[in-house]
């Protein structure tokens, strides 16, 4: 019956389509009303069809439903993070981020009751140590357990190597045949205002920097069994969202083809600061529902939700359970985990997926050949191109172009938010000596809050 139903319509190509759009417009320019343009200078047309592409895009090799909710504890106090994991778990937590800030947090007592051959853990640390981890001999080599130790993310970030270059190259060298994980991180990027193109060919490229250094040391078998982690972050651009995560898993598996490295890789995403808020702040739970989404439909791994009011509240137990009932929802009662690949095929999704990767491509190109990553942040390059995009933003912020409800359109003027700062929410300036400009992280709102916060009674 189906089939009879539709015999009886021909089908329509894209150019017949453009040209009932043309005609509809009575004479106005269809590329300067309907096609508009982004920072990444990509072109977003007003329909997409089948015809514009040569070959049906290639399956996904993520799976959507197999996802899982993350809960990041920052470890001041070894038994109360220990505590605060298992209850997280209980209440339907699936995957814990510890951040070990120092040596002495014991691996062994903070995961004391946890399963780890069920749970996914993920330590994030913030120092450099070749033998610490040899403590825990036992956790190194599980499956689903990810280190993540990045020494070029902290040097982008704070603007010197924790030691120097070459100490931490020899330390580094040594800890990754520990662990068997290289971790590079973009979200450093993201919240510092680059625009997704840039967030992808800066990671890539520091990607590529550490796979230099390793191509020539590590065995064929050892490179193939090394596994991936990249920490992303999101922002609200929905469908830009999903085809950024998309977009990363294509470059990483173009880039380690080229040095024998493992092609898959494991991401884990968080919704961005940037775009976050003082006041109105429960807009924030609305910001980083519909990331968390595009975290999800775009392939994430693991998905760590931001709480509401993490921009000036300290770690509660209100906001963690809000944040990671946002995740619980999505999962079991919006079904995100039901489809392996619900993106794949949507016209304007894989259209933006091939642009952002073939910008994102050419832009790395220039990067390797204008000498890399380290020397491209050492002479500033790296630091102007994020500030140059994040002045943009920020000018279509004020301007009421790029809008942040609750902000900079329909501000309740009644909110008062003077007494609620338990945080800082601004950038602190902390002078000291660096090797070049770290990249400074900055929310979009800070300015105007500040001024709102001058005037509050």
């Amino acid at each position: 019956m189906s089939k009879l139903l539709f015999s009886e319509f021909e089908a329509v190509t894209s150019k017949q389509w453009k040209q009932k759009i043309q005609f509809d417009l009575n004479g106005a320019d269809y590329n300067d009303n309907l096609i508009w343009k982004t920072n990444e200078d990509i072109h977003v047309k007003p329909f997409y069809h089948a015809d514009e592409f040569k070959d049906f895009p290639a399956i996904s090799n993520t799976k959507a439903t197999q996802w899982h909710i993350c809960q990041s504890i920052f470890v001041a106090d070894i038994l109360k993070s220990n505590r605060k994991a298992i209850n997280a778990i209980e209440r339907g937590a699936e995957s814990i981020k510890f951040i070990i800030p120092n040596e002495t947090v014991s691996l062994t007592l903070l995961i004391k009751n946890i399963d780890t051959t069920s749970i996914f853990l993920y330590f994030e640390l913030q120092f450099l140590s070749d033998k610490y981890l040899l403590q825990f001999p036992d956790l190194i080599h599980k499956e689903n357990i990810f280190f993540k130790v990045d020494i070029i993310g902290n040097l982008v970030k704070n603007g010197n190597w924790f030691s120097s270059l070459q100490e931490d190259h020899q330390k580094f060298e040594i800890l990754v045949n520990q662990i068997n994980t290289l971790s590079i991180d973009l979200s450093i990027f993201q919240n510092a205002g680059a625009n997704m193109v840039q967030q992808l060919a800066y990671g890539l490229s520091q990607a590529n920097e550490y796979l230099n250094h390793f191509d020539s040391t590590m065995e064929k078998d050892k490179k193939l069994s090394i596994k991936i982690l990249f920490k992303v972050s999101v922002g609200t651009n929905y469908f830009f969202e999903i085809a950024k995560l998309k977009a990363l898993r294509i470059l990483w598996n173009t880039l380690a083809l080229e040095y024998g490295f493992n092609t898959q890789c494991h991401i884990i995403v968080t919704p961005t600061k940037r775009n976050k808020t003082l006041y109105d702040y429960n807009t924030n739970m609305l910001r980083t529902t519909t990331e968390c989404m595009s975290a999800i439909l775009g392939g994430a791994d693991t998905v760590c939700n931001l709480a509401y009011d993490a921009v000036y509240h300290k770690d509660n137990e209100f906001g963690e359970r809000i944040a990671r009932n946002q995740l619980l929802i999505l999962k079991h009662e919006s079904y995100f985990d039901k489809v392996n690949n619900p993106s794949d095929g949507a016209y304007y999704i894989e259209s933006l997926t091939n642009q952002i990767t073939e910008k994102s491509l050419e832009l790395f190109k220039n990067i390797e050949e204008n000498g890399g990553f380290l020397n491209q942040l050492k002479d500033g390059t790296i630091q102007r191109k994020i500030k140059e995009n994040a002045a943009k933003e920020q000018r279509q912020f004020d301007d009421g172009k790029e809008i942040l409800l609750g902000s900079n359109k329909h501000p309740n003027p009644k909110d008062k938010m003077k007494q609620e700062l338990e945080l800082y929410p601004f950038i602190k300036t902390n002078q000291r000596k660096t090797l070049f400009e770290p990249i400074i992280q900055k929310r979009l709102a800070e300015k105007l809050e500040q001024e709102r916060l001058k005037k509050e009674d």
